[in-house]
């Protein structure tokens, strides 16, 4: 199905910008990046061009060069024949003086249905923090069966990118 056709997998559009609804697995990390307006703004261009995900081994294919509400995308973590695609919508842009970021829900075809945001934030001490929230369940029933084996793989994709940001 072509990637403007599909549709998100999730009723809980817009949700991990504040209380994580029931019945799904959640992911929450953060890592501090560093201090001052420099870092702040370098991680923030890093993360909205979609480079923090290049850096953490991800294949991205956005229909945008930055990450803006309706780009869509495909995400192919994994490494050579074992790349798995997985297609989002990012559904909410942070866009404020001392916080951006952007959260991206999952389309028909990912082996999850859920929510993932990426926060960056510089708080009134200077330190600049990433924070990762997400909520998934699994969608195919092969994600189902591999559900352990899936929670460690996006952990270690989310340290990856809480490393990889700067």
């Amino acid at each position: 199905m072509p990637l403007e056709q599909r549709r998100l997998t999730y009723p809980e559009v817009g949700a991990t910008a504040g209380a994580l609804p029931g019945g799904y697995d959640y992911l929450v990390r953060s890592r501090t990046i560093g201090t001052g307006d420099a870092v702040f703004h370098a991680a923030a261009e890093r993360l909205m061009g979609w480079e923090m995900h290049r850096s953490a081994g991800i294949d991205v294919r956005p229909t945008a060069q930055r990450a803006a509400v309706g780009a869509r995308v495909l995400l192919r973590p994994g490494w050579g024949l074992l790349r798995i695609g997985a297609v989002c919508e990012v559904v909410l842009v942070l866009d404020e003086p001392r916080r951006q970021g952007f959260a991206y829900g999952t389309l028909d075809g990912h082996p999850e249905r859920g929510e993932e945001l990426f926060c960056l934030e510089r708080r009134d001490d200077d330190t600049v923090v990433l924070s990762i929230t997400a909520f998934s369940r699994p969608a195919a029933w092969w994600a189902a069966a591999g559900a352990p084996a899936a929670r460690r793989v996006q952990e270690r994709v989310t340290e990856r990118y809480l490393r990889s940001v700067l």
